[in-house]
């Protein structure tokens, strides 16, 4: 089936979905994001950084000041804010033209990144920790995106998990768009993020990629991050579905972009094959009905962008 088109209503921007894949880059500024906490906690190189992803290829950039990687805590608002507005400032300064979205649970924060010069706000509870965030997406015309999590960052990876990811998943994004729409927020400004990695097990990710046609039922946008994800890189390193299954020394004790976030010793090969398993993740995703990836590595993921968004041109046209 081909992918349905949508247009994004938004302040600042017009955003056309469907005809190819957007890419959104990720530009953490925290210390302790999972795969790249640190790496730009100055303002100026992560700007710097925002705008060789444009160069690369990325449709918009997402700016987040709070680390959600499993275990993690929230952090202030004033905290998260002075790691954001500098940040998306000098974004907006330097490329008006580029879609920024701001990563938050938090009304507060998303309010002042807006004015600051993003145009979308990315939750990813869902308007479980903040409903108010709905009521700035509505005043600011900013579009929304909704994401399934199941519990909170700090104990999403514990057990016991959904005995049915996709009555689970299926469940939570119609009550975060219910409550969004209660809220005042038009469908026209909303998207969907199942939420890879966010309290689901590494069977239960590759099954929400299986099966992401059928989120097409809510009619609205869909976007998927696996970038960087654990499952999606223990796969690729030769582990297989369910890791109690595992002989002890094929299971990964670390994951392999904190080698390289840390500058330690991980082979060329090794880190070619982390690359491909994204590049295969967001590809599979892309041919599922992802109409936007977000990605950490923007150059090395954009080949299997151009390539699926080929595979859907031509299954236009049989």
């Amino acid at each position: 089936m081909s992918r349905p088109s949508f247009t994004l209503e938004a302040s600042r921007h017009k955003i056309h979905l469907g005809e190819h894949t957007l890419v959104m880059g990720v530009l953490n500024v925290t210390p302790d994001s999972f795969s790249d906490g640190g790496l730009y906690l100055d303002a100026n190189s992560a700007v710097e950084h925002g705008l060789e992803m444009m160069r690369q290829g990325a449709d918009w950039i997402d700016v987040g000041g709070e680390s959600t990687r499993p275990g993690s805590k929230p952090v202030p608002p004033d905290v998260e804010l002075a790691r954001v507005l500098p940040v998306i400032r000098g974004l907006h300064r330097r490329a008006p033209a580029l879609a920024i979205s701001i990563d938050t649970t938090k009304s507060d924060v998303a309010d002042q990144a807006i004015r600051a010069g993003a145009s979308i706000i990315n939750d990813v509870s869902g308007l479980r920790f903040d409903p108010q965030v709905a009521m700035v997406a509505r005043r600011q015309r900013a579009p929304l995106v909704l994401m399934h999590m199941r519990g909170r960052p700090e104990t999403m990876q514990q057990p016991p998990f959904a005995r049915s990811i996709a009555r689970s998943l299926g469940r939570g994004l119609a009550e975060s768009i219910r409550e969004a729409v209660r809220r005042g927020v038009r469908p026209s400004q909303l998207i969907i993020d199942p939420g890879l990695g966010f309290g689901k097990t590494r069977r239960q990710n590759f099954e929400i990629i299986a099966a992401l046609s059928r989120l097409r039922r809510f009619g609205l946008p869909l976007l998927v991050g696996a970038s960087r994800k654990s499952f999606v890189q223990t796969v690729a390193a030769g582990e297989g579905l369910d890791p109690a299954r595992q002989p002890a020394k094929m299971r990964t004790r670390q994951g392999p972009w904190k080698l390289v976030k840390a500058g330690l010793p991980i082979d060329a090969e090794a880190l070619r094959v982390l690359q491909i398993g994204d590049a295969a993740a967001v590809t599979a995703a892309i041919l599922g009905g992802a109409h936007i990836v977000r990605v950490h590595e923007v150059a090395a993921i954009m080949p299997a962008v151009r390539i699926a968004d080929a595979v859907l041109a031509a299954r236009r046209g049989l």
